[in-house]
């Protein structure tokens, strides 16, 4: 790898040492489903769409990895369990404003569906954590 490449890619050392509580596939894969909402946010934009739709979309989509990053490295179990509690919610509300967005014919719905599949798939995920975490701290 050349130098030039280490500056713009400084995480990659810190994520061979990370000792979060989250595997670092889901970062990955929320980090990308992110980078999906500002696509379809930016889509929405170039169209002229709502401003207020496009921010609702923005801060509910965005908020998802900042929850799931948050919860990464959690200093107690309550504060894991309540930071993907909020990323949980915040994927439903996000869910919300695509299928608006895709009843309104503002993109193509064989476009959003994949994100719509990933979003099903990632509160899937999101709600088995939250239920064996739980799990594991009810026992005696």
């Amino acid at each position: 790898m050349r130098k030039q490449d280490q500056k713009a890619r400084p995480e990659s050392k810190a994520r061979k040492q990370r000792v979060g509580r989250i595997d670092q596939q889901l970062l990955d894969r929320i980090e990308a489903w992110c980078d999906r909402v500002l696509a379809v946010s930016q889509t929405l934009e170039d169209q002229g769409r709502s401003r207020r739709i496009t921010d609702q979309i923005i801060g509910s989509g965005t908020s998802v990895g900042a929850n799931l990053f948050e919860a990464d490295e959690a200093m107690s179990t309550k504060d894991f369990t309540k930071c993907i509690a909020i990323a949980l919610k915040e994927l439903n509300e996000t869910r919300f404003w695509i299928r608006l967005i895709t009843r309104q014919g503002w993109i193509a719905p064989d476009r959003l569906e994949p994100f719509l599949d990933e979003t099903t798939e990632l509160k899937k995920i999101l709600g088995s954590i939250i239920a064996r975490t739980k799990q594991r701290t009810s026992k005696p």
